[in-house]
């Protein structure tokens, strides 16, 4: 399952990318609940009921009405947690797509998109872990609309992930429950732009196209330094550069120079008090793949 990045600025619940970075999740059928987890949040991750791969397995089991004894799960992390770049919606497709072939494959794609994001409450990560791609997707009832879409090859995306983990719950909690007119429409008009921009090849569009109104300002109280290392990118010449998903990563496009971005935006975020790393991802094409023992 590959890392991924929601929002992209303007597409707010909408938009995914993902990216070249994956989480690997081995099942067995178990009597009883067994799970082992190496690297990223190996030392904090719970390893029983509320394990996410594990509530993603019965997701399956309950939809299918089987009877759920147990599993054996071991996982491979690479994804930071906490951190906005889609590790929980990883770890639910691991146990939904892995209890799945445990069965024989009776749920089709759709349905399993669709347990997925109702385990997220959101569609975008997961529709971009599922599919891979630049994916836009919403709810229609129970259902999940989704398409992936194309990248330009010539566009690098560069992570900053902060040593610092955020919670999703509080970077919700501080959006408001209506914005304006004004806002709402700026929001469409560069999500427009955005989608037509990529499918164009019009890489010197990002810019404004990855502007946002609708939860980016008022994130920002939590991440004081997001200003900073977003103005230190561009300057370094990034193309556009957003809050990933709910933060505290940042993500951004680049043309050429993505090593010197990463370094710029390193530095600034390492001037504001907070260490970090930033990394050079590629787009996964394909997002999660599977295969029976």
């Amino acid at each position: 399952m590959p890392a991924t990045s929601a929002n992209l600025g303007p597409g707010f619940d909408v938009l995914g990318l993902a990216l070249a970075l994956h989480n690997e999740v081995t099942l067995e059928e178990a009597a009883g609940i067994s799970v082992s987890i190496e690297g990223e949040g190996a030392d904090h991750l719970d390893r029983g009921e509320r394990n996410l791969v594990v509530r993603g397995v019965r997701s399956v089991y309950e939809r299918l009405g089987r009877p759920f004894r147990g599993v054996r799960i071991a996982c491979v992390n690479r994804i930071p947690t906490g951190r906005g770049l889609g590790s929980s919606a990883a770890a639910w497709l691991g146990g939904i797509v892995g209890a799945n072939a445990l069965l024989g494959g009776p749920l089709d794609r759709d349905t399993l998109l669709a347990l997925a994001a109702g385990g997220e409450g959101h569609p975008d990560n997961a529709a971009a872990a599922l599919l891979g791609g630049l994916t836009v997707a919403c709810w229609s009832g129970r259902k999940v609309l989704a398409l992936s879409l194309p990248v330009p090859a010539e566009i690098q995306w560069v992570v900053l992930i902060p040593e610092v983990q955020g919670s999703t719950a509080e970077a919700r909690a501080v959006l408001p429950q209506t914005v304006s007119r004004a806002d709402a429409v700026f929001n469409l008009q560069r999500l427009g732009l955005l989608l037509a921009a990529l499918g164009a090849g019009r890489a010197d569009l990002l810019t404004v196209a990855m502007e946002d109104r609708l939860h980016q300002p008022y994130r920002g109280g939590l991440f004081p330094w997001m200003e900073r290392v977003a103005a230190a990118a561009g300057s370094a010449g990034s193309l556009g550069c957003a809050l990933s998903g709910a933060g505290p990563s940042l993500l951004a496009a680049v043309g050429k120079g993505a090593d010197n971005v990463a370094r710029a935006m390193e530095s600034a975020l390492r001037e504001s008090g907070i260490r970090g790393r930033a990394v050079v991802l590629g787009v996964d094409p394909v997002g999660t793949v599977w295969e029976a023992a």
